[in-house]
């Protein structure tokens, strides 16, 4: 068995909303397709992942946001200088076109997974 020591990375989290008037079909394709390849270009970003909110049959709860993207650097540093490049500059600018900035939340966090049956390794 191989034991893989995790080394903690920063990641941002954004939760959003999109503009008003825009379907969640046109929302979601603007953000994978058109935004996703402009953040992807961010410098020393390790991992993007976009969560696209869904609505569950039964569910009694409706989302507070309609998606959250979250953002992987290897540290502190590295998160600071990429919000000073011109990639970072041109993936905010972006935002206007699908984002509802009256409805956001951010954060930056460091993660502790305490179970994940998904990758059988030990932290």
């Amino acid at each position: 068995m191989f034991v893989i020591k995790l080394v903690p990375m920063i990641k941002l989290v954004y939760c959003i909303t999109k503009k008003a008037g825009t379907t969640d079909d046109e929302f979601f394709r603007y953000w994978k397709n058109v935004h996703g390849p402009i953040g992807a270009r961010i410098p020393g970003l390790r991992k993007l992942v976009q969560s696209h909110s869904r609505t569950i049959a039964g569910d009694k709860h409706e989302p507070s946001y309609d998606g959250m993207a979250e953002l992987w650097f290897d540290d502190a540093d590295t998160l600071l200088a990429a919000r000073q490049s011109p990639e970072w500059k041109a993936s905010t600018d972006d935002e206007a076109n699908f984002i509802d900035h009256s409805r956001v939340a951010y954060f930056i966090t460091e993660e502790h997974v305490i179970v994940d049956t998904l990758n059988q390794h030990t932290q």
